[in-house]
């Protein structure tokens, strides 16, 4: 014990000014890393010039990194979110704050150096002023840098705003058109099983239109009689109005929702939760959502379709197939032995047919869709590579299937087949990455898992959803790296010519 700080660690015993003490030097020491990571970002980032970036079809727009200063690879981010283990939007992050502070905060950089202003503080300034001039951002920082400290995180942002506003009328009105052409529509799963939130980016005037039409419709039910709270009734006015607009004036349209569950789940034997377009619900809310579209007896939902998805024992993806498919190969039993094994004679069809006999030829009737000699995949591969990938396989992405493409992971000029063995699902921006960017290596097994290696000799490795992860890794490769989900951007590329 020294200083009443036990060695061993043991904090419960401390007493409480050291504790507070510890607290503040732990926060010193964040905002001290925080300046560190922004200096190696950048010094990575100086390694990586829009130099070797494609210049055809499908380039990215010059000037993206801002005010004329020398441009970084558009290719750049993905490599930092590779090596941070994080998604895009969150190095896209990092990256332009280390960017603002560097070159128009430099005061609030070394305050945040030196360990004198916390990083979220330092954050705030550097979001609200990364889109304005040097000069404007130098002014605002003069008037508020000296009291950051006291204010909080939200009135310091607002009062950054408020001066930039005073000073800078233009760039509010870049940023604001700026966001504007960024603004959609998110789903992020709120942590309780079977809930998310769907987050629109609005106007201002038009979210609090919205939002005061949701809440007159919703108190008109509390006031029919409608006993639940007033918060899930306008959750329900919301839902209701988006799914059945039925006086919008827009054309009816079906919604694309991927639900997947095992058949334990289904029938009530097992409790492993299903997804819904990626996201977790629980096996029960499962077999309810399954039983209001009709789809709980294994048939397709009106306008939907049914697709089943045969795993192996560690849960890899064997073969996709259609109910008809599957009882059509069920009668037909296996074309190599008709008439069943030398001992069981015709006994083995049935085995074949209806699984009631007692023993099998155990030949495969199922499997992957056959390799073609041409460049697009067919049908049967697309339904199985997505089925299997289910979203775009880069590290931290998770953009959903519907946006991504069938990428030949060994690219097909160079010999690589159209084969499900060598084709995954790659978002757009990823898809380019690989195509147009030196120095990453993309490797995929034939089960489906994908190693990504960066310029930099990081690896990452995904495995396809469900796919159970090994006891240990392959000897020579680094250990897996768990796929995580972030809610994506929309592709905006044009299609570049694969």
């Amino acid at each position: 014990m020294r200083g009443g700080r036990d060695s061993e660690g043991d904090r419960s015993a401390w007493p409480e000014e050291l504790v507070a003490a510890d607290l503040q030097a732990l926060q010193r020491r964040r905002a001290r890393d925080a300046a560190e990571e922004a200096e190696l970002i950048l010094a990575l980032a100086g390694r990586r010039p829009a130099t070797a970036d494609p210049s055809g079809p499908g380039a990215r727009r010059p000037g993206w990194t801002a005010d004329g200063e020398p441009e970084i690879s558009e290719f750049f981010l993905a490599e930092l979110s590779a090596l941070l283990n994080l998604g895009r939007g969150t190095a896209s992050h990092r990256l332009g704050r280390a960017l603002t502070w560097t070159r128009k905060l430099p005061a609030t950089f070394a305050e945040l150096r030196a360990g004198r202003l916390d990083e979220r503080r330092a954050d705030a300034l550097a979001d609200v002023l990364a889109h304005t001039s040097r000069e404007i951002a130098g002014q605002v920082e003069d008037a508020l840098l000296s009291e950051a400290r006291d204010l909080s995180v939200h009135r310091l942002r607002d009062r950054a705003a408020a001066l930039m506003l005073q000073l800078d009328t233009a760039a509010a009105e870049e940023q604001r058109a700026a966001a504007e052409r960024a603004a959609d529509v998110h789903v992020h799963p709120t942590g309780t099983p079977g809930r998310s939130t769907l987050a629109a980016d609005l106007p201002t005037d038009e979210a609090v239109e919205c939002h005061d039409l949701v809440d007159q419709l919703a108190r008109m039910l509390k006031a029919d009689g409608d006993e639940r709270p007033i918060g899930v009734l306008r959750a329900y006015v919301l839902s209701a109005l988006i799914r059945r607009p039925a006086d919008s004036g827009l054309p009816p349209v079906s919604a694309d929702v991927r639900i997947t569950a095992g058949l334990d789940s289904l029938t009530g034997a097992d409790t492993e939760p299903g997804e819904v377009n990626g996201l977790p619900i629980t096996a029960a809310h499962l077999r309810e959502l399954l039983a209001r579209v009709g789809a709980l007896g294994l048939t397709a939902p009106e306008g939907g379709t049914l697709t089943f998805a045969v795993t192996g024992p560690d849960g890899q993806l064997l073969a996709t197939t259609t109910p008809a498919e599957l009882a059509r190969l069920a009668r037909r039993g296996c074309t190599a032995h008709p008439d069943g094994d030398s001992e069981r004679g015709g006994d083995d069809r049935a085995a074949h047919a209806g699984g009631r006999a007692e023993t099998s030829c155990g030949c495969p009737v199922l499997g992957p869709p056959a390799a073609t000699d041409s460049y697009a995949p067919t049908d049967k591969q697309r339904a199985f590579v997505t089925t299997r990938d289910q979203r775009c396989r880069f590290p931290n992405c998770g953009q959903r299937v519907g946006w991504a493409d069938l990428d030949h992971v060994h690219a097909h000029g160079d010999g690589g087949t159209t084969d499900c063995t060598n084709l995954c699902c790659l978002c757009r921006s990823h898809h380019r990455l690989k195509t147009f960017a030196p120095g990453w290596r993309f490797r995929l097994d034939d089960e489906g898992t994908l190693r990504v290696t960066t310029p930099s000799g990081v690896t990452r490795t995904t495995r396809p959803p469900g796919l159970r992860r090994p006891a240990e890794s392959p000897p020579g490769l680094p250990r897996p790296v768990e796929f995580l989900h972030e809610t994506p951007a929309p592709p905006i590329d044009d299609p570049p010519p694969f």
